[in-house]
């Protein structure tokens, strides 16, 4: 049945995407996203997979109507892998993500004092979840997740582009 999921969503996955930036381009004009760079005290990178898009991210998603970047990523990080931070978080910067659409813009936030409870359980939008060394990140993780990675832990210029 996995397979046969992540085959339909290769498929379609063009167009989901292309609908859902329409979409927000009517209702927002501007999109605006979060994610998040959770490292845990060993450094490795909490990373999710979701159920219709194909790869692993970065948690996070868009900033809702009067919601700052920070209570988005906040929202998101608790959402996504019931995560409540305890500590500050430290915007990293702004990236245009041009492959997704001139007008969406994603702000990247590095975590590092948190709690988690527990790891989710698989539901419709997170498939799996969890945390990976730096040195061993799972197959599909997304170049710009990758881009990002590197310029946090490995000091890389940061670049304007999400990729």
């Amino acid at each position: 049945m996995g397979d046969r999921l992540n085959s339909v969503r290769r498929t379609f996955e063009p167009l989901l995407r292309r609908i859902f930036h329409a979409y927000f381009l009517l209702v927002r004009g501007m999109t605006l996203g979060v994610r998040a760079v959770v490292l845990d005290s060993e450094n490795r990178v909490f990373l999710v997979r979701h159920s219709y898009i194909t790869g692993w991210y970065l948690p996070g998603g868009g900033v809702d109507l009067g919601e700052t970047m920070e209570q988005a990523m906040r929202r998101e990080l608790k959402e996504e892998g019931d995560i409540d931070l305890t500590g500050d978080a430290v915007l990293h910067g702004i990236f245009l993500n041009s492959h997704v659409s001139r007008r969406d813009h994603v702000a990247v936030y590095v975590v590092r004092q948190f709690r988690q409870d527990r790891v989710p359980e698989p539901n419709h939008e997170i498939v799996e979840c969890g945390f990976f060394a730096i040195t061993a990140l799972p197959e599909g993780t997304t170049s710009g997740t990758r881009q990002r990675l590197a310029e946090v832990l490995d000091g890389k210029p940061l670049t304007a582009t999400w990729r």
